[in-house]
């Protein structure tokens, strides 16, 4: 807005003001009298133009959008932590706080948990950072009889900070619907301030949101959702946001968020296994066995990214042509053929409350 105010300009100006009978030169005591006024009015003009930006949301910096974004109750998603599953064969004594690593110099320590067989490692440093699915882990401390140690899947995954441009289109998204009196714009919004809530971030955050009305008849609301890294949540991240929204025990009485007379339950999306059979041609000085578990990831990576457009979609449609795409992405494919899904030729259709899972990949 400022952009001609510099220091030239505002001086040209006071000169103009100037009768032309006096020495106007630089050097001359006119001259040297404005310079140094006209110089700190350049720098005022450049901190007011900065003010300006400042002001308004579209052009803030994260300081101060975060200033103005919580004039209405909304501030940025903190780094969470991962947990992952991990195998550890040997007739072992876990008492927790024992560390592991990584190849990628990663480190997690036992919670003292487990799931099944499985051991809760959670990961030392905040982000997704930690959002390893596989790999060989290495004992940092000393576990007497151990034999091998493996990471078996990410089960919470850990995201980084929410990034500025992301909350700027959030904090202008809570205009354009507004929430009132448990209508279904009010339940996410109240669902995604659980967010902040350091209970419900430490057992997965919530992610996608899913709302329906009277599903078992007037006063019902269903609410089905994933956790923040879009996969099915964890029992005990159900049963603390059904406690925060409306709890078992006083359901309908308003106790929690939701409004009296609304008989809330909250439901995890549910998971379906996607097996995968594919026939592919490779490159001359390629083995499958030497890219399978890139064409692995590159599947895996389709399917989380159908997982993220889950709230926005009324099902999610799981496509051979995609698959496809994404194999031939992997250097040393030359061609894909013959693509199954879960034993058929057909493109897979989940229905409103499913997200996809990794299932078989059978690479021939």
């Amino acid at each position: 807005m400022y952009e001609n105010m510099t220091f030239y300009n505002i001086l040209k100006r006071a000169m103009a003001k100037v009768s032309d009978d006096f020495d106007k030169r630089q050097g001359s005591i006119i001259y040297d009298a404005l310079a140094p006024i006209c110089a700190e009015l350049a720098q005022a003009y450049i901190e007011l133009d900065r003010v300006l930006k400042e002001g308004f949301a579209d052009t803030a910096s994260r300081y101060y959008l975060i200033k103005r974004a919580m004039e209405r109750g909304i501030k940025p998603f903190e780094a969470t932590y991962s947990v992952i599953l991990a195998k550890l064969e040997g007739d072992i004594n876990l008492t927790g706080g024992e560390r592991f690593s990584t190849d990628e110099e990663v480190n997690f320590f036992f919670t003292g948990e487990k799931e099944d067989e499985y051991f809760k490692l959670k990961c030392e440093q905040v982000g997704s950072s930690g959002n390893i699915s596989y790999g060989d882990l290495l004992p940092i401390d000393n576990i007497p009889n151990l034999k091998s140690a493996t990471i078996h899947k990410v089960f919470i995954a850990g995201v980084d900070e929410e990034e500025t441009e992301s909350f700027r289109k959030r904090y202008f998204e809570s205009f354009k619907s507004q929430a009132f009196g448990g209508n279904r714009a009010d339940y996410i919004e109240k669902l995604r301030i659980l967010n902040s809530d350091e209970e419900v971030i430490s057992n997965g955050g919530i992610g996608g949101i899913k709302v329906y009305r009277v599903p078992d008849g007037g006063g019902t609301v269903k609410v089905i959702i994933t956790n923040n890294s879009f996969n099915v949540p964890t029992d005990d991240l159900i049963n603390i946001v059904q406690e925060k929204i409306d709890p078992i025990e006083h359901t309908g009485e308003g106790v929690g968020i939701a409004p009296i007379g609304h008989f809330v339950t909250i439901e995890p999306v549910k998971s379906v296994n996607i097996n995968i059979e594919t026939s592919i041609d490779l490159k001359q000085g390629y083995e499958i066995d030497d890219i399978k578990l890139y064409i692995e990831k590159a599947i895996e990576d389709y399917i989380e990214e159908l997982c993220k457009t889950w709230e926005e979609n009324s099902s999610i449609i799981v496509r051979i042509s995609h698959i496809e795409s994404a194999i031939l992405n992997v250097l040393g494919v030359e061609d894909v053929k013959n693509t199954k899904i879960n034993q058929s030729n057909e493109n897979f259709v989940l229905d409103d409350y499913s997200i996809p899972s990794r299932g078989e990949i059978n690479v021939t």
